[in-house]
């Protein structure tokens, strides 16, 4: 609870509380205080408890911890039954952008990095459509030039 309170500040805290509330009162305080956090301990730990026991047995490993979305992501994510690192280093977005790229202004993919021809489907079409359009046809679409 108090991870990041130094030796000084804790150091001018009592000697704050003694001033305040006098060396005769601050042991009465003091156990007040720490009887006031255990029953809120108690409480919510009472509370845990119940909410576990109506959600029924197929939450018993559930953790109030996991209702952070932070927390439930790198949950599923350490936990892997599903594959999702074998999924998420399947994809070489970059690749997969330069031959989209590559597509779209005609040029040849590098060898190995397209399909499995080595070249993208549509790159031989595109420089055929460069050259003469039929009155009809549309021009192609030039990503850069939009």
């Amino acid at each position: 609870m108090f991870n990041d309170i130094g030796a000084l500040e804790l150091v001018t805290l009592v000697v704050l509380a003694v001033l305040v509330f006098g060396p005769e009162k601050l042991p009465k305080m003091i156990q007040d205080v720490t009887r006031t956090i255990r029953k809120i301990r108690e409480f919510s730990e009472s509370a845990k408890a119940d909410i576990r026991e109506e959600l029924g047995p197929e939450f018993k490993d559930f953790e109030f911890e996991d209702l952070n979305p932070k927390a439930f992501l790198r949950k599923q994510l350490d936990n892997d039954e599903l594959g999702l690192k074998e999924i998420r280093n399947g994809f070489d977005l970059k690749k997969e952008m330069a031959e989209v790229t590559d597509a779209v202004h005609g040029r040849e993919s590098e060898p190995g990095a397209g399909s499995s021809n080595g070249s993208t489907g549509g790159s031989v079409d595109m420089t055929k459509k460069r050259e003469k359009l039929d009155p009809e046809e549309r021009p192609p679409f030039d990503a850069d030039a939009t």
